[in-house]
């Protein structure tokens, strides 16, 4: 800039030396924000005054996270100014995240408290106080830099759309040329690895979009090409081989084909210097000439009009693509050009061009179509029309730059294919493709399901379940669908479509009446719903099933379904939960079985310990409640008593039995003390006990029950009458 005479410098104190007050006009790059940021700021006591206006060019690039550096120049407290004014060809439009897990807030809060501690670091270092920023820097918000954010970008002044541009003159018309080329076949097998074939398969459909483009640039008649590339080795390797492919060509229709094509590329990694030449030369001479460039030539880079670029592979986003394109847009003010925007497009083997509506093939000229809509919407909306049936009329007496007036539409042909195409069918492809994709994704969704109804005889997809044909997710589409319906969003039509394929709207719900279906089944069969753990019945393993939604929460997080749910419980038995009523499922079972046996006719005094009912010694518990009578609670006692069972008379109590020198006392109050606490587990438990069960006493002693019992068994020869009579009232079995 010493040229022109206009000073420069990178140093905070000397530009608040030079230009600490009065007009001056400070040209930046974002990147430079804290140098004019520390210059405001005045840290050695030469502080610029504030802006009076700040001019915000290419604004896309401050939106987003409201964390990031160049986010800074929105700020007030950082960039004091009067008034901002942003200006951009591409606004962009950020949406919040998804909320993030714990373990990601982990990392971020570690990251901010590193970053804090650096800048702690560096103050102190430097003699400076250190003050932390505000917590709405320390936290990017993906909302509070959107580019309708009024509160941050202010409200839009003036819009000039691309559509007015073009029909005014500022901006060139330009035409879509669909480069459909056959996908080369290599295969694997006679390469060593995969890393090869890729590479092999990327050479070779590089070869055909070169020989694509030259074909291109010599039926339109075009001299100038930027070529837009991903992978700066992809850009050097399409320059480095289009001379040779353009001999080639030369030598089969010298007509056509010039003998040489002016190659070159471009990168980020090249210096100032080498861009300048390599620009300063593309396009100079008469011929063909053909720039390659990998993540340069996008916004605030000013070379000379091009007539055509070539989106090999845009992958970028919207913005990027429209940045691109208007590479060649640009000219003179009623110029009166056209451009053209190549897309090449590889085929499948066997794709035909009616195809189209169904082929993936297609993706990068939809991500292209994307990209124009959101800045051309009608040009590209008109596509949806078929294009013979668009209105050609122009008024030749409208000079040129003028928009057309009401009614004309313009004389362009926007999207050429290589090979014919039916105008209904583009215009079917454009409205499910561009410009209703969820209409044409949820008719996908919709007929995969059918085809899947059709073999299985269900909607009963698990989510990670994908069709084969046309490789479908149709789980996880199954799933957003049921995400719809229960927000209120799904539309009647497409709610009756699935209902008449058989779609459960709830999962949860279609699973618990299945399980309830097997808990009616068992309950017609044993009367009740006490089944053991164990205990299966339709292919259901109902007593789990059943022990699972007894426990809290077991029938689901949410209040109205889960008294839903056990009201339908309680309706096939009122007893299904006995936890609430003060005693366990295995009394309840019992309990219920001894009833019906007294229904069916036995007599009270006939159930005795070995009368069984579904394998449950009916018997046996009875005594023990009888026995037990006074630990149980008044509504086990008053039940009972309705069934006629009262407390079994207290039994006399036998002499004690001297200790021999062989052993302890086996009937004094060791064995009593054992008897008690046996008694006590199988009057709340219904069976005895393991090895390891420990019961504790109510005087507060913990007794070795299990260990006891097996103890008794092993000297059962040294035990009196009464001592085996009380163990096997109990249900102790000799032979185990």
């Amino acid at each position: 800039m010493w040229q022109l005479d206009v000073r420069t410098t990178t140093s905070a104190p000397q530009l608040g030396l030079w230009h600490g007050r009065g007009p001056v006009t400070v040209y930046a790059t974002y990147a430079s924000l804290p140098v004019i940021a520390e210059a405001h700021e005045g840290a050695y006591g030469l502080p610029m005054d504030v802006f009076d206006l700040v001019i915000v060019d290419e604004a896309h690039r401050t939106s987003g996270s409201a964390g990031k550096a160049w986010a800074d120049v929105h700020r007030q407290d950082v960039i004091p100014a009067m008034r901002r004014l942003y200006m951009t060809a591409t606004p962009r439009i950020w949406m919040e995240r998804p909320p993030r897990n714990r373990a990601q807030e982990r990392e971020l809060e570690e990251a901010r408290r590193l970053a804090e501690a650096k800048e702690r670091e560096e103050a102190e270092a430097e003699g400076r106080v250190y003050v932390g920023r505000p917590r709405w820097d320390r936290l990017p918000k993906e909302l509070a830099c959107s580019m309708d954010d009024e509160e941050v970008f202010g409200p839009v002044v003036y819009e000039l759309s691309l559509a007015d541009a073009i029909s005014r003159g500022l901006l060139a018309k330009y035409q879509i040329v669909v480069a459909e080329l056959a996908d080369p076949v290599v295969t694997p097998d006679r390469l060593n690895s995969v890393e090869r074939y890729e590479e092999r398969l990327r050479g070779e459909r590089l070869a055909a979009v070169q020989t694509a483009l030259l074909e291109t640039m010599a039926v339109h008649g075009l001299q100038t090409t930027i070529t837009f590339h991903h992978r700066t080795i992809e850009a050097e390797a399409f320059a480095a081989g289009l001379d040779r492919v353009a001999r080639r060509l030369h030598a089969v229709d010298p007509g056509r084909h010039p003998e040489r094509v002016w190659s070159g590329w471009l990168c980020g990694d090249h210096d100032g210097s080498h861009r300048q030449t390599v620009l300063a030369d593309f396009g100079r001479r008469a011929g063909r000439a053909v720039l390659s460039n990998c993540r340069v030539l996008g916004e605030g880079v000013d070379i000379r009009s091009v007539d055509s670029v070539a989106l090999v592979d845009p992958k970028g986003s919207a913005v990027d693509i429209v940045q691109a394109i208007g590479r060649a847009l640009r000219q003179k003010p009623g110029q009166g050009k056209t451009a053209t925007l190549i897309v090449p497009v590889f085929m499948a083997p066997g794709e035909k061009p009616e195809d189209m509506l169904s082929s993936n093939s297609y993706r990068p000229l939809i991500r292209v179509l994307e990209g124009l809509r959101a800045h051309d919407e009608k040009a590209v909306e008109m596509l949806a029309i078929p294009q013979e049936n668009q209105k050609r009329a122009v008024n030749p007496s409208r000079p040129v730059g003028q928009a057309p007036e009401d009614g004309e539409e313009e004389s362009r042909l926007l999207l050429r294919f290589a090979t014919p195409r039916d105008p209904a069918l583009i215009a079917k492809w454009i409205t499910y493709q561009v410009i209703n994709t969820e209409r044409q994704d949820w008719r996908r969704g919709a007929e995969a399901a059918h085809r899947y109804r059709q073999r299985e005889g269900d909607l009963e997809v698990p989510y990670e379940h994908v069709e084969e044909a046309g490789a479908f997710p149709l789980g996880r589409w199954l799933s957003d669908q049921r995400r719809a319906y229960r927000a209120g969003t799904m539309t009647g039509e497409r709610a009756a479509e699935l209902e008449g394929l058989g779609v459960v709207w709830d999962t949860a719900d279609a699973g618990f009446e299945t399980n309830l279906g097997a808990a009616r089944a068992y309950h017609d069969l044993h009367g009740t719903l006490a089944a053991p753990r164990g205990a299966a019945i339709m292919d259901v393993q109902i007593g789990q099933w059943l022990t699972n939604v007894r426990r809290p929460g077991g029938l689901g997080k949410d209040p109205v379904r889960a008294e839903r749910r056990a009201a339908q419980l309680a309706a096939i038995d009122p007893d299904w939960n006995p936890a609430v009523l003060g005693w366990t499922v295995d009394w309840q079972r019992h309990y219920t079985y001894l009833a019906q046996l007294l229904t069916e006719g036995a007599r009270l005094a006939a159930v005795v310990p070995g009368v069984t009912r579904h394998g449950d010694d009916i018997g046996r518990w009875l005594a023990t409640q009888r026995r037990n009578w006074d630990r149980l609670n008044t509504e086990q006692q008053r039940r009972l008593a309705e069934l006629g069972v009262k407390k079994a008379p207290r039994a006399r109590k036998t002499a004690a039995k001297t200790t021999t020198a062989s052993g302890p006392r086996a009937g004094g109050t060791a064995f009593q003390k054992g008897l008690e606490a046996l008694q006590q587990y199988i009057a709340r438990e219904g069976r005895l006990p393991g090895r390891a069960v420990v019961e504790r006493l109510p005087d507060g002693t913990e007794h070795r029950t299990g260990i006891w019992v097996g103890n008794q068994k092993a000297r059962r020869n040294r035990l009196d009458q009464a001592q085996l009579a009380a163990l096997a009232e109990l249900g102790v079995d000799w032979a185990r």
